[in-house]
């Protein structure tokens, strides 16, 4: 194997693969260093996964219905560890495609942990080999993280990288952290029988979505039986008799939670450790790589995309990332990213969806403020799919019609992002949204809907 390359990408989850891909298809001579396995956490113990577990808990969720669609089961019988094994074969399979792409695309994979050794050289342990790179991509993801009152062991108090493989579930379990993870694992667990209480420091779960979003899914989690404590704080944990005991405190007073297990779920810090950061001089902001609009660090010919630069946690992020740090040392033009505008997709039931503003952070910055919204029930084809919860709510600024944000909550309002991405990509307005025709009956008529309802001429509300 040739040692010297045009490109040399350090870590390979959805950020760092798809800049190899993305320089391999642009001909530059390109590696791909992975300490791990392919694809990354977000492909072996995050996205993927995680979606395979919750389409079972979707479906186990007809089940807990089924008389409302006529159907009778004797002796039914949910196994988890048969849910966990089939994630793991739809991992095997993503990971499987993504070394055959790396392959297709003529991009070295090599095995081994990656360290900058300066002057383009990257030193890769344990074999101690040394390969030379006019150019180096640094995207060494994130890792979830810990809090001093839970110290997590692996075992009773886990992270979502062990609760991903966890096959035999407790019979209880406290998940601290209301955001994405949170939820969806709350939901997971739930559907398949487990007593869940979720403890959020913030006065609401899902914090960061529009404040009309987050009252509709802790109604609909207490409809399911989740215990939800929010504007509650961990203050430590003791062993009991069958686990654990956490004690919350919430309005100055303390309350003592048993579970068999905590899952601590309140975020990711960047994996910027060992890598040799400090002896090439790479700027730092907040224990994240910082980087411009071209996804350049500090020094020259050493790019960062994904988690470690600290913009967003997300997949899709990474990736467009890649392609713009690439695409520029390729000489090509690129465009910076705006990374408020970028889609956030969560998947429990209901499933959240927004991109852009909220309601009250376009009123801070300024925007003269229009709202369109629709409810889910007066959606024909989400009745028909025994699913009433939910909202479509779009930001608009009032002069121009121009989206601002996009906050959806119910059925399947993941996949009818793109739509409000791709109008605001084009610059269209509610009035282009509203003059759409759109199929009936589908849930995408929500959005035609509320860009209608904008402009005070929603049809079906």
């Amino acid at each position: 194997m040739d040692s010297n390359y045009d490109l040399v990408v350090i870590g390979a989850g959805p950020g760092g693969y798809v800049a190899a891909i993305r320089a391999g298809q642009l001909g530059l001579k390109t590696a791909v260093i992975e300490r791990e396995a392919l694809g990354g956490v977000c492909l072996n113990w995050g996205c993927i996964p995680s979606k395979a577990l919750l389409k079972n808990a979707e479906v186990l969720s007809y089940i807990h219905r089924a008389e409302e669609f006529g159907l009778r089961f004797d002796n039914f019988h949910a196994d988890y560890a048969v849910a966990v094994e089939r994630s793991r074969k739809v991992v095997a399979r993503n990971v499987r495609g993504v070394a055959y792409l790396l392959r297709k695309n003529k991009v070295d994979h090599i095995q081994g942990t990656a360290v900058l050794r300066g002057d383009g050289v990257v030193e890769v342990t344990p074999a101690g080999e040394k390969v030379i790179a006019k150019n180096i991509i640094l995207a060494t993801g994130s890792r979830s993280r810990s809090i001093p009152p839970l110290p997590v062991d692996g075992e009773r108090i886990i992270t979502s990288r062990e609760s991903i493989v966890l096959s035999q579930l407790p019979s209880s379990m406290v998940i601290v952290g209301g955001g994405a993870v949170g939820v969806e694992f709350a939901y997971l667990y739930r559907m398949y029988g487990v007593e869940v209480t979720m403890v959020e420091l913030l006065p609401r779960l899902v914090p960061t979505e529009d404040e009309e979003i987050s009252p509709l899914l802790e109604r609909s989690f207490a409809h399911q039986g989740i215990n939800i404590m929010t504007g509650s704080t961990v203050t430590r944990f003791e062993s009991g008799s069958d686990g654990l005991i956490v004690k919350v405190e919430k309005d100055g007073a303390e309350q003592a939670v048993a579970c068999e297990k905590v899952l601590v779920a309140v975020g990711v810090q960047a994996n910027i450790e060992d890598l040799g950061l400090e002896s090439l001089g790479i700027e730092t902001e907040h224990n994240c790589i910082k980087i411009d609009d071209k996804m350049g660090t500090s020094v020259p010919g050493v790019f960062a995309i994904g988690d470690v630069t600290g913009k967003l946690a997300l997949a899709h992020a990474a990736s467009a990332q890649g392609v713009v740090a690439v695409e520029h040392l390729a000489g090509m033009e690129t465009q910076a990213l705006d990374y408020t505008m970028m889609p956030r997709a969560t998947y429990c039931q209901p499933q959240i969806a927004s991109f852009g503003l909220t309601e009250s952070q376009a009123r801070e910055q300024g925007y003269g403020v229009r709202v369109g919204k629709f409810n889910v029930r007066a959606n024909g084809k989400a009745l028909a799919m025994g699913e009433g919860e939910g909202i479509v709510k779009l930001v608009i600024d009032e002069r121009y019609g121009e989206l601002l944000g996009g906050h959806m909550i119910g059925p399947e309002v993941t996949e009818l992002l793109g739509e409000l991405t791709m109008t605001r990509l084009l610059e269209g307005t509610t009035l282009e949204l509203g003059w759409a025709v759109h199929p009936h009956p589908s849930l995408s008529e929500m959005l035609k809907e509320a860009a209608l309802d904008a402009l005070g001429r929603a049809i079906h509300m």
